[in-house]
């Protein structure tokens, strides 16, 4: 393999199109404990991300979120946040970037996250809703073929008693 071509494989790859991330290889997981506010960002792939308490400010925060590439979550200086590859096709990569106090005295009450986290969850049990209602629209369009059918299965014909085939 000549250098050139070498050169267009590396630069064809994800990481060379994602500076300033991290790659977090399939099944491995990452623990950050920031020193200061910070908002953590899906670049691609999809992250499980377990954060440490206190939860239940608001009814659906578990402490347990999935992210998707495009996506962001605000984190608490000295929270801590496990975050696990959960991208069935390969590595995912992240990136921290820190909200210093400068910025966070401009609006102290915003946070987005806790709106748009549940959002994207809803956005992603729609589309599992969806798949699902699709499946199972299928298979009763199946089963009523098959009912109106005699409940006789391809080829099945030749086998019963009394038909020529």
């Amino acid at each position: 393999m000549n250098e050139r071509s070498a050169a267009r494989i590396l630069a064809s790859g994800p990481a060379a199109a994602l500076p300033g991330t991290w790659k977090l290889a399939r099944g491995r997981a990452v623990t950050l404990r920031p020193a200061t506010d910070g908002i953590l960002r899906i670049a691609h792939g999809r992250v499980w991300a377990t954060v440490d308490g206190p939860h239940g400010r608001a009814p659906d925060d578990s402490g347990d979120h999935v992210l998707q590439a495009g996506r962001s979550m605000y984190v608490r200086a000295g929270q801590r946040v496990v975050i696990e590859a959960w991208n069935a096709s390969g590595a995912s990569y992240f990136a921290w970037d820190p909200v210093y106090a400068t910025a966070l005295a401009a609006s102290p009450c915003l946070n987005m996250a806790v709106v748009l986290q549940p959002l994207a969850d809803l956005r992603m049990a729609m589309g599992l809703a969806g798949r699902a209602l699709g499946q199972l629209g299928h298979g009763l369009v199946q089963l009523a073929w098959h009912a109106t059918r005699g409940g006789a299965r391809p080829g099945s014909a030749a086998r019963r008693p009394g038909l020529a085939g």
